[in-house]
């Protein structure tokens, strides 16, 4: 009894941990038994310099930055595992720091762990279904293709589809699976196949098992509302909080994979220890198609008062118009979405109504876009 009283707790380090995702998973591996260390910059725009009040108390936390290796070094300090989601996610044009906190982060957390030779048993690394870019569809007459991003002078015309190069036909979009061509459109998610690259290479190289998960679209409560990147959700329902209607971009038919963060928590858990799941990448999503407007119109159901759900017309420059996903590979392990697209809708309803000052977030981040030609 003595012996099991005195055996140290396995350590886990989440970096990013006082985040939306990294939030929760705190919250699992607490309550599954493990001694918790998080690092975090607490950096605008998702925080706003302090701790959010849902941080776990009983997590160890660490205020510094995965650019700063001295930071890093106190961190991973007697660390058995690390979960690497520590991101920067905007779409705004500086694409150094997308580099530098995405990439840059995992070579600094390498070199540290090689330099220190800290014992890490195992790093799950936060990936991104935006390394796919454009995805992969099919032409009837030329087969699979893997367009580039959609001209702008095409968008501005209405001309949503995507279309084959060589007879302009429009496409059939195809889920994206992990053997795919990675075709990243801008800089974060050619900083995420960057990641990837540095964590298989150099996990391999130093015998570390690595296991990279390819998120698509999260939603949950905890989710920042000082920022909209891949924000269908937390716009609808400020919009919807602040009386309606609701507007779509484009028109409302772009499709979406949304998965529930609890359910992305899963994956991590069980990745965390299957062998299986060594130097793999994963996709993680509901593996169900959504339009637009139908996540608008699940929103707008939520409210007592009937709102108008109507396409805008407007878009963002430089977004996917299809983004279906295959989850089988990572279904194979055992693990499946548990959770619907309304029960992520009414949490995060519930959660958001508590905070009347995302309302002029919303606004704050259409204007910044507009001025940065990224919202037309």
């Amino acid at each position: 009894m003595n012996t099991l009283k005195n055996m140290r707790k396995q350590t886990i380090l989440v970096t990013g941990g006082a985040g939306f995702i990294g939030s929760h998973l705190v919250d699992r591996l607490v309550e599954e038994g493990y001694a918790v260390r998080v690092l975090d910059n607490l950096s605008p725009p998702a925080h706003n310099g302090k701790l959010p009040p849902w941080f776990n108390k009983k997590a160890e936390f660490v205020l510094g930055d995965v650019r700063n290796k001295k930071d890093w070094i106190k961190a991973l300090k007697r660390v058995d595992y690390v979960f690497h989601l520590a991101s920067y996610m905007d779409m705004f044009q500086d694409f150094s720091t997308y580099t530098a906190v995405n990439t840059g982060s995992t070579a600094l957390m390498f070199e540290t762990i090689v330099e220190k030779k800290y014992p890490i048993k195992r790093i799950v690394a936060a990936s991104s279904q935006s390394v796919y870019g454009e995805g992969k569809y099919r032409c009837k007459k030329h087969g699979i293709v893997y367009p580039d991003i959609r001209k702008l002078s095409d968008l501005k015309r209405h001309h949503w589809e995507i279309k084959c190069p060589l007879d302009v036909k429009e496409m059939q979009p195809l889920p994206e699976k992990e053997d795919d061509v990675l075709k990243p459109i801008g800089a974060y998610g050619a900083s995420k196949v960057g990641l990837e690259h540095l964590l298989f290479s150099l996990g391999r190289l130093y015998q570390i098992p690595v296991v990279a998960l390819r998120y698509s679209i999260v939603q949950g409560k905890h989710q920042s509302f000082r920022h909209f990147y891949s924000g269908a959700l937390r716009a609808y329902v400020v919009m919807g909080l602040s009386g309606g209607p609701i507007f779509t971009h484009e028109d409302g038919k772009q499709t979406r994979d949304f998965v529930s963060v609890h359910d992305l928590v899963d994956a991590h858990m069980l990745v965390l220890k299957s062998k299986k799941a060594n130097y793999e990448a994963f996709n993680v999503g509901s593996g169900k198609v959504t339009k637009l407007i139908d996540l608008a119109k699940t929103v707008a159901k939520q409210f007592d008062s009937p709102m108008e759900v109507r396409p805008s017309g407007h878009f963002r420059w430089s977004t996917t118009r299809h983004s279906p996903m295959d989850i089988s590979k990572l279904k194979n392990l055992g693990w499946k979405p548990r959770r619907t697209m309304e029960d992520n809708v009414k949490e995060y309803i519930s959660w958001v109504s508590q905070y009347p000052e995302a309302k002029k977030f919303l606004k704050k981040t259409d204007k910044d876009m507009r001025r940065a030609k990224l919202l037309f």
